[in-house]
């Protein structure tokens, strides 16, 4: 391993005598803190691309803080995976998946004192403790501690239990057994503990049967306030058994499911949990990612499972991951065999993998996304980050309906409220896109130059050269050129610039170039949607219109009312009446025509 420190400048001469040979490498801030730990099957190859004029906007981040770099070469790639994973966990590097800080699930702790407590907790001790989980969320858990607390006495207080001269309030209330004082001894302590023990392994059916049979021993030997304790114990278990997850397979093993969704530079990867057929916790966690998918998914298994309490007896997966490196290091790590299996298709994998998008997709909107941003203004060499971008696109149909729709995205995320649309009134069913774009730019820019608000710090057109041309020719009329305006054409998603003929092609993962495609398709979505309600809007007064005494105006009538024939179908004739003015017995015959034409087309 080097041992010197070197300047920002002398990295690319230090990679240069880098080794052809699996290792692990170390990047160092200025202070010589390690704040990335990586493997690599070739160190000098993996280094390189480090230095890339291509690297993402994350790796750029990464080297803004790396000072030097280090490495320890292995004699194959899996040494490779071990002491990376090693130095990891000694290191704690901040660019390193860090998993302290994920949405994990509580479990029940009884602690490994000849007295135990039990509580909740997050924290897992290697100390001898019992864990007892997971639960199908934070409620069900607490129905469990609640019912231990109050149909078994145990000790309250914290820590080691301390001898005292009289119990505490607790035993006077019956809460506890004041074993501080000698009330009760290790061996009973321990049934009442077994009992527990028993009832959280998840049977809950065979622990009702077990406070059933007590129950009717102590009716039978006229000890009714016990009989009555026990009779409440099973209504409380009831309650537990009415509040476990619905969510169900027909496999009774400990099956684990984990997926990923990756947004540079982040992803999510989750885990859930099946026990007894039943979801019972999920995991999740948001992390930065710089290595591929694959390795990135490899290590976050490896993580998650060598820290584990105890191992599920297969881990179901859906997305690559060297399995069997994940699997060798358990063994080595742990002792313990875990088996993990591909699938294709599966319901409940589809049910974690759309969970991970959408915490992600929560992430990401409660933070924004400056790095996209960032690579943005990188590659469209803005003088800042584009903050504000508005979107546009042209739907219509053989040019009928045209809607220009305008999104607004503040912060890289969409900003609904500043969404709009805008019917096309200058083509008179001509179909002309350019004339279009102009129109919908031309409206929304000289409405926020006359109103003086807040202008874009881009705009995105939906198209190639002629749209965007179009659009810029609306902006430098009224004085707005100064405003970047770009298109991006679907096709080959080309970004093209007013005036300049050779397109910009962006890598397919630079986030710069996926927060344009949202923008783009987003737009596309809001006109799209429009054009099509509108043509049903259209559909539906047409019909309308073609019943005897039933005009433009009462059709507008009815349809504004009640929104679609669907909904006229379905009404009272008296309101129809009452909207339209037809008399009660041409509502009831309107009535009639809509639902047997709804019938026979199956709208």
């Amino acid at each position: 391993m080097t041992e010197e420190k070197y300047s920002h400048s002398n990295i690319q001469k230090q990679i240069s005598i880098a080794p052809f040979s699996p290792g692990v490498y170390l990047m160092k801030d200025k202070k010589g803190k390690i704040i990335y730990v990586g493997k690599a099957k070739v160190l000098r190859n993996r280094l390189r691309s480090y230095l890339s004029a291509k690297k993402d906007i994350k790796t750029t981040h990464l080297m803004q803080h790396v000072f030097s770099i280090e490495w320890i070469v292995t004699p194959a790639e899996y040494d490779a995976l071990l002491l990376e994973n090693t130095l990891i966990k000694k290191y704690q590097p901040k660019y390193n998946i860090d998993l302290k800080d994920g949405k994990t699930y509580p479990v029940i702790r009884i602690t490994s004192d000849d007295f135990p407590r039990i509580f909740k907790t997050r924290r897992i001790v290697k100390d001898g403790s019992l864990y007892f989980g997971p639960f199908g969320g934070a409620a069900l858990l607490s129905l469990y501690l609640d019912f231990i607390d109050k149909f078994f006495s145990l000790r309250k207080c914290k820590g080691k239990l301390k001898r005292r001269d009289n119990p505490c309030l607790y035993y006077h209330i019956g809460r506890c057994p004041a074993p501080c004082v000698g009330k009760i001894s290790k061996e009973d302590y321990a049934k009442i503990v077994e009992d527990i023990k028993s009832l959280l392994s998840g049977d809950t059916a065979e622990f009702k049967r077990l406070l059933t049979v007590r129950m009717n021993k102590a009716a039978e030997k006229m000890a009714y306030e016990e009989a009555a304790k026990y009779r409440d114990a099973i209504s409380a278990l009831e309650e537990i058994e009415r509040n476990e997850q619905k969510v169900m397979d027909f496999s009774f093993d400990k099956r684990d499911y984990a997926a990923y969704s990756r947004e540079e530079p982040y992803a999510c990867f989750s885990v859930f949990k099946m026990r007894d057929g039943k979801l019972v916790g999920k995991d999740s966690y948001i992390v930065n990612v710089f290595e591929t998918e694959e390795d990135d998914f490899t290590n976050f298994l490896i993580q998650y499972y060598s820290s584990a309490v105890s191992l599920p007896s297969s881990v179901f997966i859906g997305q690559k991951a060297d399995i069997d490196s994940i699997k060798r290091y358990i063994k080595e790590e742990k002792n313990e065999k875990l088996e993990i299996n591909f699938i294709n298709n599966d319901v409940l994998f589809n049910m974690v993998l759309e969970n991970a998008r959408e915490e992600l997709s929560r992430h990401m909107r409660l933070r924004g996304n400056p790095e996209a941003l960032l690579a943005l203004q990188d590659a469209l060499e803005l003088p800042e980050p584009p903050l504000r971008i508005e979107g546009f696109d042209i739907a219509h149909l053989n040019g009928s309906f045209p809607y220009a729709s305008m999104v607004q995205f503040l912060g890289g995320v969409p900003n609904k409220s500043e969404y709009r649309l805008f019917s096309i009134k200058s083509l008179k069913g001509l179909i002309d896109d350019y004339q279009s774009i102009k129109e919908a730019v031309a409206r929304r820019y000289s409405r926020l130059l006359n109103e003086k608000k807040v202008l874009p710090d881009l705009i995105l057109i939906d198209g190639g050269k002629g749209q965007v041309n179009a659009a810029f020719s609306v902006l430098d009329s009224i004085g707005l050129s100064y405003i970047p305006v770009i298109g991006l054409a679907k096709k080959e998603e080309e970004i093209f610039m007013p005036n300049i003929s050779k397109p910009l092609v962006l890598d397919r993962r630079n986030p710069a170039l996926k927060l344009l495609q949202y923008v783009r398709d987003e737009a596309h979505r809001f006109a799209t949607g429009a054009n099509t309600k509108a043509r049903k809007i259209k559909m539906d007064s047409s019909l309308l219109e073609a019943v005897d005494g039933i005009g433009k105006k009462r059709a507008a009538s009815l349809l504004k009312e009640f929104s679609s024939i669907k909904k006229i179908a379905s009404a009272d004739e008296q309101k129809i009446s009452l909207v339209s003015g037809l008399s009660i017995e041409k509502a009831a015959e309107l009535k009639s025509m809509l639902n047997e034409f709804l019938r026979t087309h199956e709208l």
